[in-house]
């Protein structure tokens, strides 16, 4: 099977890479050998074993032989016009683009159905850790009532950074950045942007309608404090940026932000770049993935396990499908109910709960307080005696 590869950055170079050192292996579970004959990037690479590198993406649309693509361009200019038109053109392509799969993966997965054949993205949520697949093979004969994700790992690097260590959300973003977990511009992911776009596609897919990431809640990490991550340590918590969505009646309710993990979840224990995504079903009951979240291999091996199913369904369409969804069916999730963590100034007096302060932390205090709506949680602290407060810090309690 002839391939092309769009983007030859880390990713890119990943699959690359595999498909060489691991050519045999792959071979024997592809059924075939998997060739590269086009990669398309606008930067020359003189030192790479590869001697097919084009320019022109003409090439590879309209070469017969090339049946599969991998996208790995990021973003969605040019990929979504260069994947719809490969798609069209009948050629499988395999993306580890979350930003278009969540932007436009309903139009490019009814025009691969359509053609008989696959627009396939495991790698799009979780780098290398499957957690697609099991959705729509695995998981299909339980009814998922919810997934917890931890779906970034430079922000899971910061958090572990500020709890363990107890450095700033400043010294932990600039580490992250000189150890290559960050961008220079780490605003997608410390604002909580890939995230929503990870868990609107696992929302999706497990419930089968389209949730559009650009209407999901999205708080990041950047107003935590080593005082926050001093108080989940002290109150049995860890901290960290998930991306949630919950069943409702007619509906889903979807959220990313910063919380307060239990210790006995297994999500807590989740730390530096790792990701892990917790399903919650009613036959199987929970449900964990957890592995390497991005990077150059793990992600590429998400990639070339994309391939090698192409391979083997190069005349079928693997259904992976999600309707349009109609007005309401992403609820407000302000009518959700959370337990909260409040950092508060002042003392505790009058307040009863459970409250928790630390020595070398003067004029002011935490609590959990009980299961609330946000609006139940504004009107509270409006209240008698929380009224007297400022709230210094809130979070979520998973």
């Amino acid at each position: 099977m002839k391939v092309a590869i769009m983007g030859f950055g880390v990713v890119g170079g990943g699959v690359g890479e595999l498909l060489i050192s691991n050519a045999e292996n792959i071979a024997k579970k592809a059924g075939e050998k998997i060739e590269v004959k086009y990669i398309l990037d606008l930067r020359d690479f003189p030192d790479s074993p590869y001697k097919c590198f084009t320019k022109n993406f003409e090439d590879i649309l309209n070469d017969p032989e090339v049946e599969a693509v991998v996208e790995a361009m990021g973003g969605t200019v040019p990929a979504y016009d260069f994947t719809k038109r490969l798609l069209l053109a009948g050629k499988h392509v395999v993306s580890s683009n979350k930003e278009l799969v969540a932007k436009h993966g309903t139009e490019l997965l009814k025009i691969a159905k359509e053609k008989n054949i696959n627009y396939l993205f495991e790698a799009s949520v979780g780098g290398g850790i499957p957690i697609i697949r099991p959705l729509i093979s695995s998981l299909t004969g339980n009814d998922i009532s919810g997934i917890i994700g931890i779906l970034n790992g430079t922000t899971n690097y910061i958090l572990t950074q500020m709890i363990k260590n107890g450095k700033s959300f400043d010294e932990a973003l600039s580490e992250a950045q000189e150890k290559g977990y960050a961008e220079k511009d780490p605003t997608a992911d410390v604002e909580g942007i890939d995230t929503c776009r990870k868990i609107a596609i696992l929302a999706s897919l497990a419930h089968g309608k389209y949730v559009d990431s650009m209407n999901i809640p999205t708080e990041g990490i950047t107003n935590i404090t080593t005082n926050d991550a001093k108080y989940a340590q002290a109150m049995g918590y860890s901290v960290k940026l998930v991306g949630i969505c919950e069943t409702a009646e007619d509906g889903v309710y979807a959220r990313v932000c910063p919380a307060f993990i239990n210790l006995e979840c297994p999500l807590a224990s989740i730390s530096d770049v790792f990701n892990g995504v917790l399903v919650q079903s009613d036959a199987l009951g929970d449900v964990m993935f957890y592995g390497r979240g991005a990077g150059k291999l793990p992600t590429a091996s998400a990639m070339v396990s994309d391939l090698v199913d192409v391979a083997k369904h190069i005349n079928t369409n693997i259904r992976i499908l999600w309707n349009e969804s109609e007005d309401g069916y992403l609820k407000d999730s302000g009518e959700q109910k959370f337990s909260y963590y409040l950092r508060l100034s002042g003392t505790p007096d009058g307040i009863s709960g459970k409250i928790k302060t630390i020595d070398g932390l003067s004029d002011e205090f935490a609590i959990i307080v009980d299961p609330v709506t946000e609006i139940e949680l504004d009107e509270m602290l409006k209240s008698e005696p929380f009224a007297g407060h400022t709230v210094l810090g809130k979070l979520r309690v998973i």
